[in-house]
């Protein structure tokens, strides 16, 4: 599968930031990105969990990196719902409008800190969701359906970078092969760990996070990345059972 017209133009802006920095891309690329495609000052997306501590992954500017830090202390505001509610949360003004009551601490301190409107994206591959990106404004705006769909798009990279790169954070070796993987393959492959994922639910009767945290132990184990195991999922290289280890089918060379 292609990516579509729209994931393949955010794929290309992330890469340009990539290339400037001369690095790999990652979620730090997809903020920069954002913040020059979209009417936002900055970005910043944070690691979230329901099990372990959260914690702020990357931000473009001071003011990103505060609201950030402000969220996930206080634990309230749009980012923490957004993770909580698994549904965009978007805030085109801080001064208007009737905010949720509990977010009473973390309005006043966004406005402190400069923020005026604040737009909350989860992170999501299906039942799982690794984080949330942020983004902000200093005045007052409104994301058009255009501009939307753009930041959403900018989400999923995200969770795409951010979901792979907690199976290279363990330690494992790379996948000499996927290595310097291009984005311009990432649209399939998101399309490649959904269908894996799936695969494994029928394969092993269980839940999808079930699926994907043996998914993500066996390319751990293996020392492989992510993609490359789920694609031998999907070619039917690779079948997981309840019983035993994942095994290589028959005829695999």
């Amino acid at each position: 599968m292609r990516p579509d017209g729209r994931s393949a133009r955010i794929q290309a802006l992330v890469a340009v930031q990539a290339a400037r920095r001369g690095a790999r891309v990652g979620v730090v690329d997809v903020c920069t990105a954002a913040v020059a495609a979209l009417p936002v000052g900055g970005a910043g997306v944070s690691a979230m969990s329901r099990t372990t501590a959260s914690h702020p992954l990357c931000s473009t500017d001071d003011i990103s990196e505060q609201l950030e830090e402000l969220q996930l202390m206080l634990g309230e505001g749009p980012c923490v719902d957004a993770f909580v509610h698994g549904s965009a949360i978007l805030t085109p003004d801080l001064l208007a409008g009737a905010l949720p009551d509990r977010w009473v601490v973390f309005a006043d301190a966004a406005l402190d800190a400069g923020a005026r409107a604040v737009f909350a994206l989860p992170l999501q591959m299906g039942a799982i969701s690794p984080g949330v990106l942020d983004l902000y404004a200093d005045v007052p705006t409104v994301l058009d359906t255009e501009e939307l769909a753009d930041a959403l798009a900018f989400a999923d990279l995200a969770t795409l970078l951010l979901i792979d790169a907690r199976i290279e954070e363990t330690g494992a070796p790379v996948d000499g092969a996927l290595k310097d993987r291009g984005l311009e393959d990432l649209g399939g492959y998101r399309a490649e760990i959904d269908q894996a994922t799936g695969m494994l639910t029928a394969q092993l009767g269980v839940g999808i996070d079930e699926a994907f945290v043996r998914l993500r132990a066996y390319a751990f184990v293996q020392g492989r990345r992510l993609a490359g195991v789920a694609a031998d999922v999907v070619a039917r290289r690779l079948r997981f059972s309840p019983a035993t280890e994942p095994g290589r089918t028959d005829g695999e060379t």
